[in-house]
């Protein structure tokens, strides 16, 4: 196993959030694996604020 890394995603606008969540994924390189991603809503007033932690990890080609 590789290194660890975290990517935190937020957004107050739902779409946007998603966008964002979306771009960030597929950015990811192609020698990792997700291994968790953990969601968080919060309110300030009127406003809600999403969060998403991505959490992968980098991993070695498949040698058969």
């Amino acid at each position: 196993m590789k290194d660890v890394h975290f990517r935190l995603v937020t957004g107050t606008d739902p779409e946007l959030f998603e966008e964002r969540l979306n771009h960030a994924v597929s950015e990811l390189p192609e020698d990792v694996i997700i291994v968790d991603i953990l969601f968080s809503t919060a309110h300030s007033g009127r406003v809600a604020e999403y969060s998403a932690l991505i959490y992968y990890k980098e991993v070695e080609p498949w040698k058969d």
